[in-house]
């Protein structure tokens, strides 16, 4: 991997993942969409089917089988909050970036989206409340935090790829 980035949902990950992969000429994957793309079924699916604890399970299977190929990796939202998740983030060479955001931010970006089955089920409060619950695992393993709030994609990744020709 070139460089796996990490943060809560609607952060741009997956936005960034795209452009910074496209920058680099390299491979980009969505640790969410691979999960889709494996088992024929979306994420809400799989929730409302086998629960968060089997999600997590595939979740991690899917994440050790990424980190050994080339390109950028947009992980989902909870991925570090599973310690083996955060022990394999926490021990890869591979800079292990941080995208921030505000609640409104997220909640502007999130809205009621039918992919994250988390959100929909969660009043304001409860997400404010599971986004800091979530922060110092993201801060255990990153290398670099970025705050996304009013930034375009472009200039973010930018950022990003200054960060990583020096690292």
């Amino acid at each position: 991997m070139d460089a796996i980035l990490i943060g809560f949902m609607g952060s741009g990950k997956t936005t960034i993942g795209r452009l910074l992969a496209e920058t680099l000429v390299v491979p980009h994957t969505d640790l969410d969409q691979e999960i889709v793309e494996n088992t024929g079924q979306t994420i809400k699916e799989i929730f409302s089917n086998y629960g968060e604890k089997r999600f997590r399970e595939l979740e991690h299977k899917t994440l050790l089988k990424q980190l050994n190929k080339n390109g950028v990796l947009s992980t989902g939202g909870g991925t570090p909050i599973s310690i083996r998740n955060l022990k394999i983030l926490q021990a890869t060479k591979t800079p292990v970036i941080l995208l921030e955001a505000s609640t409104s931010t997220i909640l502007e970006r999130v809205g009621k989206s039918e992919e994250r089955p988390l959100a929909n089920q969660m009043s304001v409060q409860q997400l404010t409340e599971l986004q800091i619950k979530r922060i110092p695992f993201y801060q255990e393993c990153a290398s670099l935090s970025i705050n996304t709030d009013d930034r375009s994609p472009l200039d973010i990744t930018e950022q990003i790829y200054k960060y990583l020709l020096v690292h």
